[in-house]
């Protein structure tokens, strides 16, 4: 996409609406709410009309799921594909704790969008009855949406047919990058840690679910020592209480070395997005263990000062209306308070 002409805003029900050859759904949270249904019925209608439906959710992340809304979708012709559902035999929880955490959409081989939008009310806005839930989502053309298709197909149980490569629609490098759960576990993250160690002015972030591993930390800290700004917004209001909790533990470390730390509370926060400079990244990747050591995740960067003041404005936006954490309060906090903070994090940090 050529971001520099307007970045586009293609909603995912009408993208989907409008296939005509394929369309590549992997999902961690497919609904069977009042969005879900939406959804599904959409997925139902194309498949019916001759469109090749693939959908991939994630046994634990869809765990809620009428299990009928699957069935109705496999009896009008759309292949579902469920990502490692629990086996009573298998014990081991590292195994057990396997996700399928992305968000990836893929229409006709040349549209692709990722983002941390599940398919569920809690997305939806609260005035269509959702929750309203603070999230991005990023809508690609031209090359790189051919490696969202390849990354759909590594779990995909059985060969996708070849496709057209999609034509180079603009003038920017767009990278998708993967992990999976072997030796490239750590790739998302290393393209975090690169981005902030070149940082010369500026690191935004908005992050859901931020427990960030050492190696994180200290890159948020040495750029801020050298004199970049260096912000973080975190939720003020989780859906997940402990992750709140455990986060918490690191904001000392940061406020130390001079990160302005937010916590947003206008609804809850679920966004995975950064900029720094010039560079900008947008997927599902949590700067946390869970996304580092056992999910699979998806981002897309993009090296564009268009794209990254757009972002940017968007995260000082919320910066605005958010409560900046003070680093004198801060210290102050009762004894009691720290230590629960220390145990839950040394207890549970590798599992959330």
């Amino acid at each position: 996409i050529d971001f520099k002409k307007g970045w586009p805003r293609i909603p995912m029900l009408e993208a989907i609406r409008a296939a005509s050859r394929e369309i590549l759904l992997e999902m961690y949270w497919f609904g069977s709410d009042v969005t879900g249904r939406r959804f599904a019925e959409a997925l139902i209608e194309r498949a019916r009309r001759g469109v090749r439906v693939c959908v991939t959710y994630d046994a634990v992340g869809s765990w809620e799921t009428d299990a009928a809304q699957f069935d109705r979708m496999r009896e009008a012709g759309c292949d579902v594909h469920v990502y490692n559902p629990p086996k009573r035999w298998r014990f081991r929880f590292k195994v057990g704790n396997r996700r399928d955490h992305r968000r990836l959409r893929v229409i006709d081989g040349h549209v692709g969008m990722t983002g941390g939008v599940n398919l569920a009310d809690p997305w939806a806005p609260v005035e269509q009855g959702g929750q309203g839930f603070r999230d991005n989502l990023i809508c690609i053309e031209g090359p790189a949406v051919a490696d969202m298709r390849t990354i759909f197909g590594a779990t995909w149980p059985h060969p996708l047919p070849p496709t057209a490569p999609p034509e180079r629609a603009g003038d920017l490098t767009v990278q998708v990058i993967a992990n999976d759960l072997r030796k490239n576990r750590r790739r998302i993250e290393r393209a975090y840690r690169r981005a902030i160690r070149n940082a010369k002015r500026r690191v935004l972030i908005e992050n859901s679910y931020f427990v960030p591993s050492w190696s994180v930390r200290t890159a948020l800290r040495r750029a801020a020592e050298r004199g970049v700004q260096v912000s973080v917004v975190l939720p003020s209001v989780s859906d997940v209480p402990l992750v709140k909790l455990v986060s918490r533990r690191s904001y000392a470390h940061l406020l130390r070395a001079g990160v302005r730390l937010y916590e947003w509370g206008q609804s809850v926060l679920h966004s995975k997005i950064a900029v720094v400079d010039d560079w900008c990244t947008v997927g599902t990747h949590n700067l946390d263990y869970r996304s580092l050591l056992y999910n699979l995740e998806i981002n897309v960067t993009v090296e564009d000062a268009a794209l990254a003041s757009e972002l940017r404005d968007r995260i000082e936006q919320a910066m605005a209306v958010s409560v900046r954490v003070d680093p004198r309060t801060w210290a102050l906090r009762p004894r009691i308070v720290r230590w629960l903070e220390e145990l839950l994090y040394r207890w549970f940090r590798r599992w959330l």
